[in-house]
């Protein structure tokens, strides 16, 4: 799980890495399109109340698969449909960006903390998510934290690269 922390710390600076950028530039328009639609027509503030929103949310099905028992694995997740997913998403994009980053601030502290306590035996444990079907604990949190952190910092690099703030947004 090493390898999984020193990715999640690397994402954690990333994102903080960004934080001065967004935050200069706000106020950035709301992109009309936040809910399934591709992702690729959010601007920041919906990418960061989705991370703030993601990460923990993710961090306690983790939790809800290793509390249950192991037999049957567990179901967890949802799907990017899912309307509690959708609806914080279109509240939380309204805060400050500063509010949010440090919301996803303490929840990969969070992140980090447990990886640090898992062991193998729990880091291998099952859940049954509905698409993707059987996964171990290490691999839900690559998927659905790590590698995800990861793919919003380089959408938030590219936004940064490409968009003002108070500009309109693309929608789909």
């Amino acid at each position: 799980m090493e390898g999984l922390e020193n990715r999640l710390e690397a994402g954690r600076a990333a994102m903080a890495g960004l934080r001065a950028a967004v935050e200069s530039r706000e106020p950035w328009s709301l992109s009309t399109a936040y809910g399934a639609e591709p992702e690729s027509d959010w601007g920041p503030k919906e990418v960061l109340a989705h991370v703030a929103e993601m990460v923990p949310y993710w961090l306690g099905q983790v939790d809800a698969i290793l509390a249950a028992p192991s037999e049957p694995p567990p179901a967890f997740g949802r799907v990017a449909t899912d309307p509690r997913r959708i609806e914080r998403i279109g509240e939380d994009r309204t805060l400050a960006a500063g509010e949010l980053f440090d919301r996803i601030d303490r929840s990969l502290a969070d992140v980090g903390a447990r990886l640090r306590r898992l062991d193998p035996t729990n880091s291998a444990r099952l859940g049954v998510h509905p698409r993707l079907g059987e996964m171990p604990v290490g691999a839900i949190f690559e998927r659905f934290i790590v590698s995800h952190v990861e793919d919003h910092v380089r959408q938030l690099e590219e936004i940064l690269a490409t968009r003002s703030g108070s500009q309109a947004t693309p929608t789909s």
